[in-house]
């Protein structure tokens, strides 16, 4: 397991403290929580898979077909 320095100032060590003990957790663990969320960058594939999932789902043309031009704006 690697380990890390980091610097902090007053005002961020403080809150960082705070919010490690509100959570019950070592500042370590909340820092390598923070790490962690922070590195999640990409979709799952789950997600990633879904487009042109749907077989059925209608095309742009088919969704636009329906629409009618704007009615006339009425002035304030």
């Amino acid at each position: 397991m690697g380990q890390v320095t980091i610097y902090l100032d007053d005002e961020t060590e403080q809150k960082m403290i705070a919010n490690a003990r509100l959570m019950k957790l070592s500042k370590s663990k909340w820092i390598a929580n923070v790490i962690r969320e922070k590195l999640v960058g990409d979709w799952p594939d789950t997600v990633r898979e879904l487009p042109g999932s749907w077989d059925d789902f209608p095309t742009l043309e088919e969704l636009r077909a329906g629409t009618d031009t704007d009615t006339e704006r009425e002035t304030l």
